[in-house]
């Protein structure tokens, strides 16, 4: 029997008990299914991650005042002496690995354009602060070191600012009043979306941090030139743990911490949060493995379970092709590839369930849905191999079957 004819009887066999074929079939189709929407939905939730730790910039050192205490008493985080424009130039200057360095302050005010107000989040920044956090104007240039140091009136706006004060109309050149300070718009940041908590990165405009300081936000922190954070960009040929160690024993000299003391400021690496994810995607990618054995394991046994009643109920019909010249070799690849067969069917059906699964989760807008090609290759392909796999015995046992005792058996 060639293999041709052994599928077109294979099809035919389970042909004949539909309903039971069906319902062997439903364990391969729910694990392919559950894996195939599993994996789409966790890649999405990776790419919108990976979105979102990319909007912080790429090897970023965070670097925050820290709780104080008095006495007896603690302050909250940021509650410590503020950060100034000193501590900037020192990373800059005296710390190996760093590409740039900006401080920031923030504030809110409002803004007036002929009459329209908009109220949105002022940051003061240094020049290197888009280049650090691989934030660049999409229209128009952003303000050099110079004019942070003369306190220019120059201010580069959000999307959500443009489109509340200018709609579709070019900003560029144009003045804007932040507070009661007049500012010429410079430039237009690109678009650059939510935070992962919801709130609008593009709600926000940037002026030089001594015009902030001076002209519109007019902080008196108790500290000269004061910044409430610091960003560091560190160099991708770089080890961020040693900048990170680097830095910090800065800080500590700069604020005259004694050896054994509590530090007064954090340092966050946002490649701590890549590792934290890359660490919940192993376990999220262990979980679906496991989920994709056991249901796979499921389906397994239970073709595994109908091929042996099937062999049962066939006797008759296994002893009589054995008489007339039948192959066991035959024999056991007929019942090999109605296992298949009903994997793979079954694989395919599940398939088209996940991709539509899918597809529905993808049409909520809650995050991207990637399906990947290479997973539901390997999808089918596992139900394929858990049919060999589960299969083989009953195959193997009809073939041994004796054609006397077959031909008699009742």
């Amino acid at each position: 029997m060639n293999l041709f004819a052994a599928i077109r009887v294979a099809l035919t066999a389970l042909r004949v008990n539909a309903l039971r074929s069906a319902l062997a079939m439903l364990g391969v189709v729910i694990g392919v299914a559950a894996v195939i929407a599993m994996v789409s939905v966790t890649d999405g939730a990776k790419q919108a991650m990976e979105e979102r730790i990319a909007s912080f910039g790429a090897n970023l050192l965070i670097i925050r005042p820290g709780s104080s205490a008095f006495g007896g008493r603690r302050g909250g985080a940021g509650t410590a002496t503020f950060l100034n424009d000193e501590d900037v130039a020192a990373i800059e200057n005296e710390i190996d690995g760093v590409l740039g360095v900006s401080g920031e302050i923030s504030g809110n005010s409002t803004l007036v354009v002929d009459g329209d107000n908009w109220t949105t989040r002022v940051q003061g920044v240094h020049a290197a602060y888009f280049e650090t956090r691989d934030w660049f104007p999409e229209s128009g240039r952003p303000f050099y070191s110079e004019e942070v140091d003369s306190g220019a009136r120059v201010v580069v706006l959000g999307q959500t600012v443009v489109n509340e004060l200018f709609g579709a109309s070019d900003p560029v050149g144009q003045i804007v009043r932040v507070g009661t300070t007049p500012m010429e718009v410079i430039g237009v940041m690109s678009e650059k979306g939510q935070t992962s908590w919801g709130s609008d990165q593009d709600d926000t405009i940037f002026v030089p941090i001594s015009a902030a300081r001076d002209r519109i936000l007019g902080y008196q922190l108790g500290v000269r030139d004061p910044v409430f954070t610091i960003y560091a960009e560190v160099s991708p040929t770089a080890d961020p743990e040693i900048v990170t160690a680097d830095l910090e024993d800065l800080m500590r000299i700069r604020r005259d911490i004694q050896p054994g003391a509590e530090d007064d400021f954090n340092v966050r690496n946002l490649g701590e949060f890549i590792r934290a994810r890359n660490e919940t995607e192993n376990q999220l990618g262990l979980l679906l493995a496991a989920a994709a054995v056991i249901s796979l394991l499921v389906g397994g046994i239970g073709i595994m379970n109908i091929m042996l009643v099937s062999t049962t109920e066939r006797t008759r019909e296994i002893g009589l092709r054995l008489a007339v010249g039948a192959k066991r070799g035959d024999i056991r690849n007929q019942f090999l590839i109605e296992s298949v067969v009903l994997c793979f069917t079954g694989g395919l059906i599940g398939l088209a369930i996940g991709i539509g699964a899918a597809a529905y989760i993808d049409s909520l807008d809650q995050f991207p849905i990637e399906i990947q090609p290479t997973v539901a290759l390997i999808a089918i392909g596992a139900s394929a191999f858990v049919g060999v796999f589960f299969g083989f015995y009953p195959a193997h046992r009809a073939s041994r079957l004796d054609p006397i005792e077959a031909l008699r058996f009742e």
